[in-house]
């Protein structure tokens, strides 16, 4: 029988609040407070368009993605489910993912466009003035 390769989180040197939590007895209950389901996105200006991607394998984007705009937010939620049956036992699995970003000063709303191919989520929304420019602010003195 061949045993699949297991496929680990990286370390890093600071752990995640909710595993600092899970590992002190004390404090595990606080752990659901820290352990959200966040959908880690990537995102950048780029000629004219923020783009924002989102790694999402192994869902159906017509129907467990949705994708909305409000308040100058962008908004991104996804459910992932998985049913497995073998040998007369069944395994069910699901997760609730969800992560909003501001969009840039002067994004176009009303022409954003996503696309999704092999388990990435594109987003894409141009900014017609591009990057926002820093814009400094005199202060006035009065007498």
């Amino acid at each position: 029988m061949a045993t699949l390769p297991v496929q680990r989180q990286p370390r890093t040197l600071v752990p995640d609040l909710a595993d600092l939590f899970g590992g002190t007895p004390l404090l595990a209950g606080l752990r659901p407070l820290f352990d959200r389901n966040v959908l880690r996105v990537e995102d950048e200006i780029n000629d004219g368009r923020y783009e924002v991607r989102a790694e999402i394998p192994g869902v159906d984007p017509a129907k467990d993605i949705d994708i909305t705009v409000h308040d100058g937010m962008l908004t991104i939620k996804a459910v992932r489910s998985q049913a497995v049956e073998s040998h007369g036992r069944s395994e069910f699995s699901y997760g609730a993912f969800a992560r909003s970003v501001p969009l840039p000063a002067g994004a176009d709303v009303d022409d954003v466009h996503a696309t999704y191919e092999k388990g990435i989520l594109a987003i894409s929304v141009p900014v017609p003035n591009g990057a926002p420019a820093a814009k400094r602010i005199e202060v006035e003195t009065r007498d």
